[in-house]
């Protein structure tokens, strides 16, 4: 499910608070290294023969996000306590208030909490102040990881987006290892089957036909016993999160992106010709075959519409559809099914993502029994026990996702292991890594919102590629 959306207005407060505290160099302690130093790193401390008990008697404090993942998680820590002796307490806050609660924290400098869930974009705003631990040297020091713990056995896009330079504009893949992929969504297109069927309607495999069979759907489902549904349910709201999952996904299959970067230097691309096309388009399908209060449209009301009946398509995660189709979750559960969505005009099926990632405090006086809660937490027999007999799906390492029990079990869902096989190699972070990604990602909101009231797309991107140039440039 995708419950990352919080409140804009205290986020950015709270980074602005961020933006005036003192930034840590990346050449701190244990913090931002290569693949080949551990920088002093707290990792140097622990030798010899890798050993769960290390730990022992020790007790981490962990911040976790209300989620079915974390869910999961805690049902399965008395297994982690009988493996290593460390005992996790724990606080679980919702997601309105979650992200301000770890920002205060982290910004604070008590590390009141060792651990703590966080999203990849997340890592661009606690990166650069020196908030987070470096955990490359802890992955590479055979005496505080165990051979189970399988790199490897990652996707290798995951572990990616949550490396990073701290240098803006810089790709990801490079620097330090500064959270742990945990959990993950890709954005796809998920259907209500009936109204295809009864419409005779096909998943579409183009952008232009999606927009089609969402406006034939809003004027015909309702006439063939389908009352009040529309066509097509994406996000609205004047939020950075409108942005990054179907938008972003068919924005990165044209081709386009948010910046342009040379000698380290980030232009605004969202006002070229070719994104000023698509974006005209994309608001055009919305006031074709969308929502009639598009505008206040999070996750929520996407997902829930699909659930209702009240949409006849949903592009974004795949999750938000998930826990909608399974069995007597809603009155569509069972007349659900998965699409990798429209390819791009070359055939692209790039995807953009979120990653629930888990973290650690790079102030915790406890680091070595952290790194412990994290290995467990990401590691293949706690992560597989969740897949199996809980709802965190969309696995983060191949094992798992090739798992027979896993697949029996998604295997009631028409079209989900094969879409998610599908884009799983494709999906990745679409956006530049930037610190002012959740301020230039809402005002592109706000600049689609003015595009779908009638506004002209070429002035309203012209004027928001020149705000942001000024802010990231």
């Amino acid at each position: 499910m995708d419950t990352h959306v919080h409140d804009r207005r205290r986020f950015l407060a709270l980074s602005a608070a961020l933006a005036a505290t003192p930034a840590l160099t990346a050449c701190g302690a244990g913090f931002g290294g290569d693949d080949s130093k551990s920088d002093g790193s707290a990792a140097d401390d622990v030798t010899g023969s890798f050993d769960w008990k290390r730990e022992k008697g020790t007790t981490v404090k962990a911040l976790l996000n209300k989620h079915p993942y974390t869910d999961a998680l805690i049902a399965d820590l008395k297994s982690f306590t009988e493996r290593t002796g460390i005992k996790v307490e724990y606080d679980v806050f919702p997601e309105d208030n979650y992200f301000d609660k770890l920002t205060v924290d982290l910004s604070s400098g008590r590390a009141s909490y060792d651990v703590f869930m966080l999203g990849a974009y997340m890592v661009w705003q606690y990166g650069p102040p020196g908030w987070l631990e470096d955990l490359g040297p802890w992955m590479r020091n055979a005496s505080a990881t165990g051979s189970e713990w399988d790199q490897a056995d990652f996707f290798p896009n995951l572990l990616q987006a949550d490396q990073w330079s701290l240098k803006a504009g810089a790709p990801l893949g490079q620097g330090g290892q500064y959270a742990l992929p945990w959990g993950w969504e890709t954005n796809v297109v998920a259907y209500n089957t009936d109204v295809f069927r009864k419409l005779g309607l096909k998943p579409a495999e183009s952008f232009d036909e999606l927009r089609d069979i969402a406006g034939v759907i809003k004027r015909k489902a309702p006439g063939a016993g389908f009352d009040g549904m529309y066509g097509i349910a994406v996000r609205g709201s004047r939020s950075w999160a409108t942005i990054h999952p179907g938008f972003m996904t068919m924005y990165a299959r044209n081709g386009l992106k948010d910046f342009t970067v040379e000698g380290g230097k980030l232009t605004p691309a969202m006002n070229t010709p070719e994104a000023v096309a698509f974006t005209e388009d994309w608001a055009g399908m919305v006031k074709q075959g969308g929502p009639p209060s598009w505008t206040s449209y999070t996750w929520y009301q996407c997902s829930s519409d699909l659930g209702a009946k009240k949409a006849g398509m949903l592009f974004d995660a795949d999750t938000a559809a998930y826990f909608q189709a399974v069995e007597g979750a809603s009155p569509a559960s069972g007349k659900i099914a998965f699409h990798p969505g429209p390819k791009g005009p070359d055939g692209s099926l790039a995807t953009n993502m979120w990653i629930w990632s888990l973290g650690m405090n790079a102030k915790s006086k406890k680091k070595s029994a952290s790194w412990l809660f994290l290995q467990w937490a990401t590691g293949k027999e706690h992560l597989r026990r969740s897949a199996i007999t809980h709802n965190h799906i969309d696995p983060v390492r191949r094992s798992i996702a090739d798992d027979a029990a896993y697949k029996n079990k998604m295997k009631h869902l028409p079209g989900f292991i094969e879409t998610f096989e599908t884009v799983v190699d494709q999906t990745k972070i679409q956006f530049t890594p930037q610190a002012q990604f959740f301020d230039a990602t809402t005002s592109w909101a706000s600049a689609l919102q003015e595009i779908y009231g009638g506004k002209g797309a070429e002035s309203v991107l012209g004027r928001l590629a020149g705000d942001l140039a000024d802010k990231v440039g």
